[in-house]
Protein backbone atom coordinates (compact mmCIF):
# COMPACT_ATOMS: atom_id res chain seq x y z
CA UNK A 1 0.00 0.00 0.00
CA UNK A 2 2.96 2.42 0.04
CA UNK A 3 2.46 5.05 -1.75
CA UNK A 4 -1.48 4.83 -2.07
CA UNK A 5 -3.35 7.93 -1.73
CA UNK A 6 -6.24 8.30 0.29
CA UNK A 7 -8.39 10.87 1.06
CA UNK A 8 -10.71 10.72 4.52
CA UNK A 9 -13.91 12.92 5.51
CA UNK A 10 -14.91 13.86 8.64
CA UNK A 11 -11.51 13.74 10.71
CA UNK A 12 -11.72 15.75 13.06
CA UNK A 13 -9.79 14.55 16.42
CA UNK A 14 -11.66 12.09 18.84
CA UNK A 15 -13.03 10.06 15.82
CA UNK A 16 -13.34 7.64 13.58
CA UNK A 17 -11.66 9.35 10.74
CA UNK A 18 -8.94 10.53 12.87
CA UNK A 19 -7.60 7.30 13.55
CA UNK A 20 -7.81 6.05 10.39
CA UNK A 21 -6.02 8.31 8.75
CA UNK A 22 -3.28 7.54 11.25
CA UNK A 23 -3.57 3.86 10.57
CA UNK A 24 -3.64 4.35 6.72
CA UNK A 25 -0.36 6.60 7.21
CA UNK A 26 1.26 3.74 9.15
CA UNK A 27 0.71 1.48 6.05
CA UNK A 28 2.83 4.10 4.06
CA UNK A 29 -0.39 5.57 2.59
CA UNK A 30 -0.71 9.12 1.88
CA UNK A 31 -3.10 10.73 3.14
CA UNK A 32 -5.64 13.49 2.94
CA UNK A 33 -7.43 14.02 6.22
CA UNK A 34 -10.72 16.37 5.64
CA UNK A 35 -12.76 18.33 7.95
CA UNK A 36 -15.04 21.39 8.13
CA UNK A 37 -12.95 22.79 10.16
CA UNK A 38 -8.52 22.27 9.82
CA UNK A 39 -8.04 23.30 13.24
CA UNK A 40 -10.46 20.42 14.22
CA UNK A 41 -8.00 17.94 13.10
CA UNK A 42 -4.41 19.16 15.15
CA UNK A 43 -2.52 16.40 16.52
CA UNK A 44 -1.60 14.25 13.96
CA UNK A 45 1.93 13.53 13.92
CA UNK A 46 2.95 11.33 10.48
CA UNK A 47 4.61 13.29 7.95
CA UNK A 48 2.50 10.80 5.43
CA UNK A 49 -0.89 12.72 6.55
CA UNK A 50 -2.00 16.41 4.98
CA UNK A 51 -5.20 18.44 6.48
CA UNK A 52 -7.72 20.35 3.76
CA UNK A 53 -10.51 21.99 4.64
CA UNK A 54 -13.72 20.25 3.53
CA UNK A 55 -17.51 20.90 4.21
CA UNK A 56 -19.00 17.80 2.57
CA UNK A 57 -22.44 19.17 1.95
CA UNK A 58 -20.68 21.61 -0.18
CA UNK A 59 -20.10 21.40 -4.02
CA UNK A 60 -17.25 23.66 -4.03
CA UNK A 61 -15.72 22.11 -1.24
CA UNK A 62 -15.67 19.15 -2.89
CA UNK A 63 -14.70 19.48 -6.23
CA UNK A 64 -11.98 21.97 -5.10
CA UNK A 65 -10.64 19.04 -2.45
CA UNK A 66 -10.47 16.19 -5.64
CA UNK A 67 -8.81 19.02 -7.56
CA UNK A 68 -6.39 19.73 -5.05
CA UNK A 69 -5.51 16.45 -4.31
CA UNK A 70 -5.02 15.31 -7.86
CA UNK A 71 -3.06 17.77 -8.88
CA UNK A 72 -0.30 17.20 -5.83
CA UNK A 73 -0.82 13.27 -6.53
CA UNK A 74 -1.74 12.88 -9.64
CA UNK A 75 -3.73 9.73 -8.31
CA UNK A 76 -6.69 9.06 -5.66
CA UNK A 77 -6.61 5.22 -4.53
CA UNK A 78 -9.41 4.99 -1.76
CA UNK A 79 -11.75 7.64 -0.96
CA UNK A 80 -13.67 7.04 2.37
CA UNK A 81 -17.28 8.67 3.39
CA UNK A 82 -16.86 8.89 7.19
CA UNK A 83 -18.32 12.41 7.76
CA UNK A 84 -21.69 12.36 9.73
CA UNK A 85 -23.32 13.75 12.22
CA UNK A 86 -25.77 12.42 15.12
CA UNK A 87 -29.73 13.26 15.16
CA UNK A 88 -31.50 11.87 17.89
CA UNK A 89 -35.11 12.15 19.40
CA UNK A 90 -38.46 11.41 18.80
CA UNK A 91 -39.08 11.28 14.56
CA UNK A 92 -42.61 13.03 15.31
CA UNK A 93 -40.70 16.25 17.35
CA UNK A 94 -37.83 16.78 14.76
CA UNK A 95 -37.84 19.38 12.66
CA UNK A 96 -37.65 18.86 8.86
CA UNK A 97 -34.35 21.32 8.45
CA UNK A 98 -32.54 19.04 11.02
CA UNK A 99 -34.20 16.23 8.80
CA UNK A 100 -32.90 17.69 5.90
CA UNK A 101 -29.29 18.56 7.14
CA UNK A 102 -28.61 15.22 8.95
CA UNK A 103 -29.73 13.79 5.48
CA UNK A 104 -27.40 16.39 3.64
CA UNK A 105 -24.23 15.16 5.78
CA UNK A 106 -24.67 11.10 6.23
CA UNK A 107 -26.03 10.37 2.42
CA UNK A 108 -26.23 13.45 0.26
CA UNK A 109 -22.18 13.80 0.81
CA UNK A 110 -21.21 10.72 0.24
CA UNK A 111 -23.13 10.38 -3.66
CA UNK A 112 -21.15 14.51 -4.05
CA UNK A 113 -17.46 12.75 -3.71
CA UNK A 114 -18.61 9.44 -5.31
CA UNK A 115 -19.29 11.09 -7.86
CA UNK A 116 -16.51 13.66 -8.10
CA UNK A 117 -13.72 10.84 -7.51
CA UNK A 118 -15.35 8.72 -9.79
CA UNK A 119 -14.44 9.66 -13.50
CA UNK A 120 -10.63 9.74 -12.18
CA UNK A 121 -10.85 6.18 -11.03
CA UNK A 122 -13.07 4.86 -13.76
CA UNK A 123 -10.57 6.32 -16.28
CA UNK A 124 -7.41 4.45 -14.29
CA UNK A 125 -10.17 1.29 -13.92
CA UNK A 126 -9.07 0.89 -9.56
CA UNK A 127 -9.88 2.33 -6.96
CA UNK A 128 -11.82 1.89 -3.84
CA UNK A 129 -14.99 3.82 -2.01
CA UNK A 130 -15.46 3.23 1.41
CA UNK A 131 -18.53 4.41 3.33
CA UNK A 132 -19.21 3.79 6.71
CA UNK A 133 -22.92 3.19 7.84
CA UNK A 134 -24.11 2.11 11.37
CA UNK A 135 -25.75 -0.88 12.78
CA UNK A 136 -28.17 2.17 13.26
CA UNK A 137 -29.14 1.79 9.69
CA UNK A 138 -29.29 -2.30 9.45
CA UNK A 139 -31.69 -2.95 12.89
CA UNK A 140 -34.53 0.18 13.70
CA UNK A 141 -34.16 1.79 17.25
CA UNK A 142 -36.24 4.03 18.84
CA UNK A 143 -34.99 8.13 19.34
CA UNK A 144 -32.75 7.11 16.48
CA UNK A 145 -34.99 7.01 13.42
CA UNK A 146 -32.99 10.13 11.39
CA UNK A 147 -29.74 8.83 11.70
CA UNK A 148 -30.62 5.64 11.48
CA UNK A 149 -32.77 6.20 8.31
CA UNK A 150 -29.52 8.06 7.03
CA UNK A 151 -27.58 4.79 7.03
CA UNK A 152 -30.01 2.41 6.07
CA UNK A 153 -30.24 4.87 2.84
CA UNK A 154 -26.52 4.86 3.06
CA UNK A 155 -26.32 0.86 2.83
CA UNK A 156 -28.50 0.66 -0.01
CA UNK A 157 -26.48 3.17 -1.82
CA UNK A 158 -23.08 1.42 -1.04
CA UNK A 159 -24.76 -2.12 -2.88
CA UNK A 160 -25.78 -0.58 -5.36
CA UNK A 161 -22.74 1.59 -6.69
CA UNK A 162 -20.98 -1.84 -5.63
CA UNK A 163 -22.60 -3.22 -8.69
CA UNK A 164 -22.43 -0.12 -10.90
CA UNK A 165 -18.96 0.92 -10.46
CA UNK A 166 -17.83 -3.18 -10.74
CA UNK A 167 -17.53 -2.67 -14.84
CA UNK A 168 -14.66 -0.66 -13.70
CA UNK A 169 -12.79 -2.24 -11.53
CA UNK A 170 -13.74 0.07 -8.00
CA UNK A 171 -14.74 -1.45 -5.33
CA UNK A 172 -16.78 -0.48 -2.38
CA UNK A 173 -17.27 -1.63 0.84
CA UNK A 174 -19.57 -0.39 3.59
CA UNK A 175 -18.93 -0.79 6.98
CA UNK A 176 -21.64 -1.14 9.57
CA UNK A 177 -20.10 -0.04 13.26
CA UNK A 178 -21.73 -0.51 16.50
CA UNK A 179 -20.39 0.24 19.45
CA UNK A 180 -16.95 2.73 19.07
CA UNK A 181 -15.71 5.38 21.63
CA UNK A 182 -15.60 8.18 19.81
CA UNK A 183 -16.75 12.15 20.57
CA UNK A 184 -20.17 11.71 18.84
CA UNK A 185 -21.75 10.73 21.77
CA UNK A 186 -21.04 13.64 23.63
CA UNK A 187 -22.07 15.80 20.23
CA UNK A 188 -25.94 13.32 20.46
CA UNK A 189 -26.45 14.16 23.69
CA UNK A 190 -25.76 18.21 23.23
CA UNK A 191 -28.42 18.27 20.83
CA UNK A 192 -30.59 16.21 22.38
CA UNK A 193 -33.71 18.47 23.68
CA UNK A 194 -37.45 18.16 24.25
CA UNK A 195 -39.95 20.95 24.03
CA UNK A 196 -41.87 21.97 26.69
CA UNK A 197 -44.91 20.77 25.08
CA UNK A 198 -43.26 17.47 24.01
CA UNK A 199 -45.54 14.93 24.23
CA UNK A 200 -41.97 12.19 24.99
CA UNK A 201 -41.10 13.80 28.11
CA UNK A 202 -41.42 10.40 29.71
CA UNK A 203 -38.82 9.03 27.24
CA UNK A 204 -36.12 11.42 27.38
CA UNK A 205 -34.52 9.15 30.24
CA UNK A 206 -34.12 5.87 27.56
CA UNK A 207 -33.14 8.60 24.83
CA UNK A 208 -29.77 9.41 26.65
CA UNK A 209 -29.51 6.29 27.67
CA UNK A 210 -29.59 4.89 24.23
CA UNK A 211 -27.04 7.49 23.47
CA UNK A 212 -24.79 6.28 26.34
CA UNK A 213 -24.82 2.90 25.06
CA UNK A 214 -22.35 3.07 22.14
CA UNK A 215 -19.65 3.92 25.07
CA UNK A 216 -20.10 0.35 27.00
CA UNK A 217 -17.69 -1.89 27.82
CA UNK A 218 -18.28 -3.78 24.89
CA UNK A 219 -17.36 -0.67 22.33
CA UNK A 220 -14.05 -0.42 20.19
CA UNK A 221 -11.79 2.62 20.85
CA UNK A 222 -11.63 4.69 17.65
CA UNK A 223 -7.44 3.10 17.33
CA UNK A 224 -8.78 -0.88 17.49
CA UNK A 225 -11.73 0.14 14.83
CA UNK A 226 -9.00 1.67 12.61
CA UNK A 227 -6.39 -1.40 12.62
CA UNK A 228 -9.61 -3.63 12.21
CA UNK A 229 -11.26 -1.60 9.07
CA UNK A 230 -7.67 -0.71 6.88
CA UNK A 231 -6.44 -3.95 7.47
CA UNK A 232 -8.91 -5.26 5.39
CA UNK A 233 -9.68 -2.28 2.80
CA UNK A 234 -5.88 -2.66 1.80
CA UNK A 235 -6.04 -5.59 0.61
CA UNK A 236 -6.22 -6.22 -3.29
CA UNK A 237 -10.20 -7.71 -2.69
CA UNK A 238 -11.49 -5.33 -0.08
CA UNK A 239 -14.67 -7.52 1.37
CA UNK A 240 -17.96 -5.57 0.22
CA UNK A 241 -19.72 -5.45 3.61
CA UNK A 242 -17.99 -5.37 7.39
CA UNK A 243 -19.56 -4.90 10.81
CA UNK A 244 -17.50 -4.83 14.20
CA UNK A 245 -17.90 -2.92 17.75
CA UNK A 246 -19.91 -3.38 19.88
CA UNK A 247 -23.77 -5.08 19.23
CA UNK A 248 -22.21 -5.80 15.79
CA UNK A 249 -23.26 -9.83 15.38
CA UNK A 250 -26.18 -9.26 17.48
CA UNK A 251 -27.67 -6.89 14.98
CA UNK A 252 -26.36 -8.94 12.53
CA UNK A 253 -28.14 -12.09 14.00
CA UNK A 254 -31.58 -10.07 14.14
CA UNK A 255 -31.59 -9.80 10.07
CA UNK A 256 -32.85 -12.91 10.05
CA UNK A 257 -36.06 -12.49 12.61
CA UNK A 258 -39.27 -11.36 11.67
CA UNK A 259 -39.00 -7.09 11.32
CA UNK A 260 -41.96 -7.19 14.08
CA UNK A 261 -40.41 -9.30 16.30
CA UNK A 262 -37.34 -6.98 15.55
CA UNK A 263 -39.07 -4.06 16.59
CA UNK A 264 -40.82 -5.24 19.10
CA UNK A 265 -37.91 -6.52 20.98
CA UNK A 266 -35.42 -3.36 20.19
CA UNK A 267 -38.25 -1.16 22.22
CA UNK A 268 -37.58 -3.49 24.62
CA UNK A 269 -34.48 -3.41 25.19
CA UNK A 270 -34.41 0.53 24.52
CA UNK A 271 -37.26 1.81 26.33
CA UNK A 272 -38.32 -1.20 28.75
CA UNK A 273 -42.02 -1.95 28.92
CA UNK A 274 -45.06 0.00 27.33
CA UNK A 275 -46.15 2.88 28.77
CA UNK A 276 -48.44 5.82 28.17
CA UNK A 277 -46.86 8.83 27.64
Amino acid sequence: MAGKVVIVTGCSKGGIGFALCEEFAAKGCKVYATARRVEAMEGFKDPNISTLKLDVTSDEDVAEVVKTVLEREGNIDIVVNNAGGPCSGPLMETSIDRVQTTFDTNVFSVLRLSQAVFPHMATKRSGTIVNVGSIAGDTPMPWGGIYGGTKAALLRLSEILYMEVAPFNIHVVHISPGGVKTNITATGLSQLSLGEDSFYKPYFDSMVARINRTQGPGSLTATQFAQQVVKEIVKPNPPRYMTLGAGSWASAVLQWFPRSFVCWLMWRLVVGKPKTA
